[in-house]
């Protein structure tokens, strides 16, 4: 009996998702992640013999923007594209490589389901690791007596750091569906176009996720010291609505069209 489509997303999900948390690519995941632990660790045991981590203008910047920055610089600008990168496009070569896909496809299920219910066990595989790492940097980073007044910030950011994996998850599996080497693309978009045309003037940063997501940050990071200078460097933001907008309406278009992809793609399997 063929199954509906969001019940074959289902089953596609629950059967991925134990595969994804015990792969190699969550000990790298973890791996990445536990940079900014470490960082905040060093920040914490500085702080407790009385040193300041970080100084802008002879000015001790606080705790919630070092948060604020490692929040930014770290894990939405390195941290979120590298694991949508290596996450995303191997959604459905990770099939191929290991010549499961037949087992997949010759199923009474869409063929799309499939790359759905892989989308959303990466999603959910990446925010069970991600998310607890960015609650450890931030009780590690934020004196005690701060956290009343921020910790909205930090659900805030939790959010924003969901979204961002979601929006450049559903692109890069449109990529790994659609193109040949798509690993090599995606780099190439997170560390070429990206970081290239966020620093120029013009229109072709709205052709980039960053450029939405970075008219959220201040919502989450404070505007004081270092943080308020890498805000200012972006001065050209979309309104709130119209990222929110942009975002949402990315991940469906992308993950839809990666559907399709799926759907009309030949896959040939190496001997």
């Amino acid at each position: 009996m063929s199954l509906g489509f969001w019940s074959a997303s289902r089953r596609v999900f629950d059967l991925s998702l134990g595969e994804m948390l015990w792969s190699r690519r969550t000990i790298f995941m973890a791996l990445v992640v536990g940079g900014p632990v470490l960082l905040a660790v060093i920040v914490r045991a500085l702080d407790m013999f009385g040193l300041t981590a970080l100084r802008v203008n002879g000015q001790a910047v606080g705790g919630t923007s070092v948060f604020g920055v490692l929040i930014w610089m770290l894990f939405l600008r390195f941290i979120v594209p590298v694991l949508a990168v290596f996450y995303g496009t191997a959604l459905m070569a990770d099939e191929v490589e290991d010549k499961t896909l037949t087992y997949l496809f010759t199923r009474p299920i869409p063929r799309g389901a499939v790359l759905v219910g892989k989308y959303l066990a990466y999603v959910t595989c990446t925010m069970l690791v991600v998310l607890p790492a960015v609650v450890l940097v931030y009780f590690l980073v934020v004196p005690f007596r701060a956290v009343p007044g921020s910790f909205t910030s930090l659900v805030t950011d939790l959010g924003l750091l969901g979204l961002g994996l979601a929006v450049y998850g559903a692109v890069f599996a449109f990529v790994g569906a659609y193109f040949k080497r798509p690993l090599v693309l995606g780099l190439v978009f997170v560390f070429g176009w990206e970081p290239t045309v966020m620093v120029l003037p013009g229109y072709l940063k709205q052709f980039t996720v960053a450029h939405y997501l970075q008219a959220l940050v201040p919502h989450a990071m404070p505007s004081d010291g270092l943080t308020g200078l890498l805000q200012g460097f972006f001065k050209e933001t979309p309104s709130l609505g119209a990222s929110l907008f942009w975002l949402i309406a990315g991940t469906v278009v992308f993950l839809w069209l990666a559907t399709r992809a799926v759907e009309h793609r030949e896959y040939v399997l190496e001997q």
